[in-house]
């Protein structure tokens, strides 16, 4: 295993491909990793650039359909970004929640389903709807942005 993998999110995702019937092929491994040595969100571009500086050869075709396996394992989720492109961020698949995440550094974090389980029951039941699913991120600056960015200000005061 390359430096900076984190060995169990890699063993994970390899665990929920076999249990879902899935080959851990060589490709879906090296996504894996790849994934695994993420910090906070990810695009599948930056995963190829990622695998480029490692030296590693896979295919953008490859990356793409490895991330489409790896979110309807709930194993990725996909993030749609403020910007209107998209991300994809490590889950715990048996774990129901949603993601604050940072727009400045890309941090996440997962939050808690708490009361917006009964809120979104609630919106349904007074507008008729049973709810099946449903998701919700939320985008901000994390505190560590927040603190740079406050003292770079007052450096330039």
């Amino acid at each position: 295993m390359r430096p900076g993998i984190n060995s169990d999110q890699t063993e994970r995702i390899i665990q929920a491909l076999k249990r879902a019937g899935y080959q851990a092929t060589p490709n879906r491994r090296l996504v894996a990793e790849l994934v695994a040595a993420t910090g906070g969100h990810f695009t599948a571009a930056e995963l190829l650039e990622r695998g480029r500086r490692e030296r590693v050869n896979i295919g953008r075709a490859t990356v793409f359909r490895a991330l489409e396996l790896l979110a309807s394992l709930r194993v990725v989720e996909r993030l749609d970004l403020p910007s209107g492109s998209h991300a994809y961020v490590v889950c715990d698949p048996d774990e129901h929640h949603h993601h604050l995440v940072c727009s400045t550094c890309g941090r996440s974090e997962d939050i808690a389903d708490g009361e917006l389980a009964r809120l979104v029951d609630e919106i349904g039941r007074r507008n008729g709807y049973r709810i099946e699913a449903h998701r919700l991120e939320l985008f901000g600056i994390c505190p560590a942005c927040s603190a740079a960015d406050t003292a770079e200000r007052e450096t330039l005061a």
